[in-house]
């Protein structure tokens, strides 16, 4: 419930003062044991107290309480996103949205709901979510992160149970149930292998034995109708973390680069802004035990990226490659069986059956074995057919990391960049970003400690097949010859769980003046002290970094060498739009266009168009890609025509050097065949569409809410723009008409001296799904107009905000 009249707010705002005094006054040993479930009224309950823009400060007693408030928090605003994702999770989407329809990526990428239904259903039937969760820590869960968990799901449940549902996603659906603890740690288990088996789910639940209908047959030893160069690249496609749906810009400035002396952090994650990747705000308070203020994935218990009253953080996607292959020699007597050392093991049959609306049940077999499951194929570039004489079996170590939870948990009670540092060595939970850290003290960390599988440079050499010879160096995916014992996965001593790197081998920088990382490798984290020495696997040294690195490396190294920074400078440099790609390209774009003979272009189905108008409007751009920018989105179109279609290799005059990689390679070359060309398809689209060429780009970059047109600054990745956007064309819509992905929790965060941190945030799509709350699209309105909100974390800005509600919320028994 909600209490709105002003006499009882005071009311329940002093009960949630009292209980947080009273609670940060009880000795930690005289806390209520885990199983304790005797919070008055019975059962768990918590106070949530919400501020501007529905934000909840969630005030309990312990980690079920905690949870129990988080639960019943996120439900409220994000209800039917949440079931649908326990839909996932379960193994029944076929049976409630049919078989052939498609997830929304946000758990998994299998392409078609009977895929991600055979694969989490038999994830579920195999147990092995609870072994996880009975595997002590550290290797599994800690207790705190169980009792948070269990209170997660009894909130979602209460809520359920209390409220009436009108999001029309999911009113009235029959799908929309209450959880199980299990649930919730079987999502946990869906994040944490996103980047591993999750990526692989099409290839584990199509993989079958030869002689089965569809299966290959005949030797190989590579995939049969690649060569060694095709599997390199079709690797490198696969793992490539600019083709993500999620990436991220994050950095930290030491003190001696601010004007406080103190440490500043900018976290800029690129996620999706639809379905359940979303990021959701909060703020969590055990008194005198815990008290983070941040976001979290949908259905995560815990803060993910954040801040507390000494140390801010935030994560990006990593380039270490979370998985490898082993090549099974089969046992020529029986395809399902492989030879390790000669001597024969026999695969696991792991039989699942799922109901599908409509129709009849569908029943599949999967093949596991020591390694991990057997798979067909990493993405349709690379098949790995399963043959008489081949398979290969995909491990992902993340499979058994059930940590991630504890790690962010642990960062939440951290106090300085050591501290953060210290939690990640502790809990080794990250499966897949690197940390970007500050402190109030002026430190500073970036590191890659994430959960690999341990693969060095010589194992490869030893072990390598003729497929891993090639991928390896080109995407670090490394294949390795499964029939030897020899060639088999390590461990290291600081290591949590057998075959993974331990934190001592993460690539990892210290109290530089500034760290900063746009999901390159480690190795510019900072420009002027290179990062080398790591196994390929965890990233590659001295390649040519994206537009976005290049941009980045840019911008802060000047900011940190300006000094005097402030969170204002920060907020500056999440909404300055540069275009990195525009200041290198655009002049040369404009002088090419002017010496086109008779300002024509020849397009791609060999018509003349008349270009002679995009020249002056790319000569004259701003290079920005603000939203009242004239010529951002000319540029946006021919940019991403002329890259798609003509190789970096001739674009650029002066070529990618590794002693200058941040302005490198540069120079359009004005004579490159393909500048013409997309020129041609870029105005004819544009003037098909009925759009002008010196059109302001938020006329056609927009999303629109609640009938509002809201128009949207910032680029994509090949225009490498710190506030990265990524929208699909459409030029019957408008152009760019909604968001897919791009700038989504950002937080500036600083501190002056004072007892609270100095944070400012903003959620770019808003905290919750339902089109009838009010907490839509208000933030989505904010950032279109590159307006921020004030974080409040102490104690006197929250009971002070001018929109505080305040509700004590409970089970009921």
């Amino acid at each position: 419930m909600r209490l709105s009249t002003r006499p009882i707010l005071r009311r329940v705002a002093l009960t949630g003062a009292a209980l947080l005094a009273a609670t940060a006054a009880v000795p930690q040993a005289s806390a209520a044991a885990p199983d304790d479930r005797t919070a008055a009224g019975g059962g768990l309950s918590a106070v949530i107290r919400y501020t501007e823009n529905g934000v909840p400060h969630i005030l309990a007693r312990d980690y079920a309480h905690l949870g129990f408030g988080t639960g019943w928090a996120q439900a409220a605003d994000q209800v039917c996103v949440l079931a649908d994702g326990f839909v996932t999770v379960s193994g029944e989407r076929s049976r409630w949205f049919g078989a052939d329809a498609a997830p929304d990526f946000s758990l998994s990428s299998a392409t078609k709901n009977l895929s991600s239904d055979l694969y989490f259903k038999g994830v579920r039937e195999s147990g092995t979510v609870e072994k996880l969760l009975a595997t002590p820590a550290p290797a599994g869960p800690t207790e705190d992160l169980e009792e948070l968990m269990r209170g997660w799901a009894a909130g979602y449940n209460a809520w359920l149970a209390q409220n009436k549902i009108t999001d029309p996603a999911c009113k009235g659906a029959g799908w929309v149930r209450p959880v199980t603890t299990v649930d919730v740690a079987a999502r946990g288990f869906a994040v944490s292998v996103l980047g591993g088996q999750g990526r692989g789910i099409d290839g584990i639940t199509a993989a079958r034995p030869p002689g089965t209908a569809g299966s290959p047959t005949g030797p190989t030893t590579l995939p049969q109708g690649a060569d060694p160069a095709a599997a390199a690249e079709a690797a490198r496609e696969f793992f490539d973390t600019g083709r993500y749906d999620m990436g991220s810009n994050a950095v930290a400035f030491a003190g001696s680069t601010t004007a406080s002396g103190r440490g500043l952090l900018l976290g800029n994650p690129h996620y999706p802004w639809h379905g359940g990747r979303r990021f959701w705000q909060f703020q969590q308070t055990i008194p005198g035990e815990l008290n983070v203020s941040g976001a979290s994935l949908l259905g995560t218990a815990v803060v993910n990226i954040g801040f507390n009253e000494k140390v801010a953080w935030s994560h990006t996607v990593a380039t270490g490659t979370p998985v490898n292959l082993h090549q099974l020699a089969l046992d020529p007597a029986d395809p399902t069986a492989y030879l390790v050392d000669g001597t024969p093991e026999r695969m696991t049959r792991r039989t699942v059956t799922v109901p599908v609306a409509g129709g009849a049940p569908v029943t599949r077999t999967q093949w596991w074995t020591r390694y991990g499951p057997v798979v067909s194929d990493l993405g349709p570039g690379l098949p790995l057919p399963w043959t008489a004489q081949t398979a290969y079996a995909l491990n992902d170590p993340n499979a058994a990391n059930l940590r991630g939870s504890d790690t962010a948990l642990a960062m939440g009670k951290a106090r300085s960049v050591a501290g953060v540092q210290d939690a990640l060595r502790r809990t080794q939970g990250l499966p897949w970003v690197n940390t970007v850290a500050a402190d109030s003290a002026g430190g500073t960390l970036f590191t890659q400690t994430q959960v690999l599988p341990r693969i060095t440079d010589e194992l490869v050499a030893r072990c390598s097949t003729p497929m891993g010879r090639a991928t390896y160096p080109a995407s670090g995916l490394a294949v390795l010859d499964g029939s030897r014992g020899d060639c088999a996965i390590g461990s290291d001593p600081d290591a949590v769980q057998p075959g993974v790197f331990g934190p001592g081998k993460a690539p990892t920088l210290r109290d530089a003046p500034y760290v900063e990382n746009s999901n390159d490798s480690a190795w510019l984290a900072n420009a002027d002290r290179p990062l080398t020495g790591y196994e390929r696997i965890w990233g590659n040294v001295a390649t040519p970094r994206s537009p976005r690195t290049r941009g980045a490396v840019e911008d802060v190294s000047a900011m940190a060498a300006k000094g005097r920074l402030t969170v204002a400078a920060l907020q500056k440099q999440q909404f300055a739009n540069r275009v990195p790609a525009g200041d290198l390209a655009a002049a040369d774009a404009a002088k090419a266009c002017s010496a086109l003979p008779g300002g024509t272009a020849t397009a791609s189905d060999g018509g003349a168009v008349d270009v002679s108008a995009a020249c002056g409007v790319l000569a004259s751009w701003d290079r920005t890609t603000d939203s009242t920018s004239r010529g951002a989105l000319l540029f946006d179109r021919f940019w991403r025509k002329l890259t798609a279609s003509t190789p970096a290799k001739d674009l650029w005059l002066v070529p990618f050097s590794a002693a200058d990689p941040v302005r490198t390679p540069r120079t359009l070359d004005q004579a490159a065949p393909g500048i013409g060309r997309a020129l041609a398809d870029t105005v004819a689209e544009l003037k098909a569409a009925g759009i002008a060429l010196d059109a302001p780009l938020g006329e056609h970059q927009f999303v629109v809410r609640g009938g509002r047109k809201l128009p949207v600054g910032g680029g994509t990745e090949a225009l490498g723009v710190w506030n990265k956007i990524e929208a699909p064309w459409n030029a019957a819509a408008g152009g760019y008409a909604e968001v897919a992905h791009g700038s989504s929790h950002i937080q500036a965060v600083g501190w002056d001296g004072g007892r609270c941190p100095v944070a400012r945030t903003l959620l770019t799509y808003s905290q919750s799904s339902n089109p009838g709350s009010p907490y839509y699209a208000d933030q989505t309105r904010l950032y279109s107009e590159e307006r921020w909100v004030t974080a409040r974390f102490c104690e006197r800005d929250i009971l002070t905000s001018p929109k505080l509600r305040v509700a004590l919320v409970r089970e009921r028994r």
